[in-house]
């Protein structure tokens, strides 16, 4: 993605961690709520902040841990209304060069691994990746039932049709 795409885009600049961790507040303003709101379809993003770590490892590789909260209004898959929501994550990422990911853990509770690319890690776009993760993937009102007296009331199975249509006619 284009420097100019990222819409919430915080730089640290990898010459910046030492031994010791290096720890920061970021918050999304509001037009980089609106651009993030657009850039995911939603309906608002009202809050999105997030505290992170970055520590430099052994072998190379600066592990981000990252713990963020969100308020945000999608549209319900059934009435299109807007649907309030919110979110608390948190989650790791391990970055180094691309030859590291070879020696990076891979079991399942271990980090995924991004190649470095450049001098700084962008934590303002890894927040909004894995936002956009943690957002409900079919949002809907609590009101509403999706199919309430389809799962009540079992139609005829697929087998039964096509075991009716391949039977030969009575005449």
């Amino acid at each position: 993605m284009s420097a100019a795409a990222l819409e919430f885009a915080r730089p640290m600049p990898l010459i910046r961690l030492g031994g010791e961790p290096f720890r920061q507040r970021v918050v999304a303003t509001e037009a980089e709520r609106t651009a993030l709101a657009q850039r995911f379809s939603l309906v608002s993003l009202d809050r999105l902040e997030a505290e992170i770590e970055l520590v430099r490892e052994a072998g190379g590789t600066i592990l981000l841990s990252a713990a963020f909260e969100a308020e945000f209004a999608q549209e319900c898959v059934v009435t299109l209304d807007p649907v309030r929501g919110s979110v608390s994550e948190r989650f790791q990422l391990r970055y180094g060069p691309a030859e590291a990911e070879t020696d990076a853990p891979d079991g399942d509770n271990d980090p995924a691994f991004e190649p470095l690319a450049g001098e700084t890690i962008d934590v303002g776009e890894a927040v909004a990746q894995e936002f956009f993760l943690a957002l409900p993937t079919f949002p809907r009102a609590s009101d509403v039932a999706v199919g309430a007296g389809a799962a009540e009331t079992p139609g005829e199975s697929p087998f039964a049709v096509l075991a009716r249509l391949t039977r030969p006619k009575s005449s």
